[in-house]
C-alpha cells in the first residue's frame, strides 16, 4: 500500500529548506512534520533560537514562518514498513528545484542519510548548497545537537 507524505511547508520568504526522508507514522497521524515527540527536531531547532517547543501544529507553522524555515521530505509517496527509512520502496521524490524557484531558499539541510542519498541521486547539482546533518530521529544514537547549531549559525548569523 502506498503511503503519502506532505506538501512542502514554506513561503516566499523561506531561506532554509530542511529535508527529511519521509514522515513517520506518528507524523502522518498528526498531519505535520516531526510529529513524534521523541524526535529531537523541534527541541533542537527551537532551542537554537532560544524558543520553547511549539505545542501544536499551528504553533509549529508560526515558528517556521517567523524563522524563514521550509520543511519537506525527499520522498512524497512510497511503500514503507512503519517508519523505517530502510524499508522505503517505489518512492516518488519531491521536485526540489521547483520549490527553490518559488522561494528565497539558498541552503538545504538534509536531516539524516536517506534524504541526503536521495538528493544526491536525484539532484546532484544541489549538493553545492546542501549540508548533511545527523538525523534527529530517536533511532539515531549518534545525534549531536552541536552539528545542527553550527550549521544554523552559517545560515542565521
Amino acid at each position: 500500500m502506498t503511503a503519502e507524505g506532505f506538501a512542502p511547508f514554506f513561503d516566499g520568504e523561506s531561506v532554509l529548506l530542511i529535508l527529511g526522508s519521509f514522515p513517520s507514522v506518528m507524523s502522518r497521524t498528526e498531519g505535520f512534520y516531526y510529529g513524534n515527540p521523541q524526535n529531537r527536531f523541534w527541541k533542537t531547532v527551537c532551542g537554537y533560537f532560544g524558543e520553547c517547543v511549539p505545542r501544536n501544529v499551528d504553533e509549529k507553522k508560526d515558528f517556521l514562518k517567523r524563522r524563514k524555515i521550509a520543511l519537506w521530505d525527499m520522498v512524497i509517496s512510497c511503500e514503507i514498513v512503519g517508519s523505517k527509512d530502510a524499508s522505503i520502496r517505489k518512492e516518488q521524490v519531491a521536485d526540489i528545484p521547483s520549490l527553490l524557484n518559488r522561494s528565497k531558499i539558498k541552503t538545504i539541510f538534509c536531516n539524516g542519510n536517506k534524504s541526503f542519498e536521495l538528493l544526491e541521486r536525484e539532484f546532484p547539482a544541489l549538493l553545492k548548497i546542501t549540508k548533511k546533518l545527523p538525523s534527529t530521529s530517536p533511532a539515531n544514537p549518534r545525534f549531536k545537537a552541536e552539528a545542527w547549531f553550527e550549521s544554523l549559525d552559517g545560515v542565521f548569523l
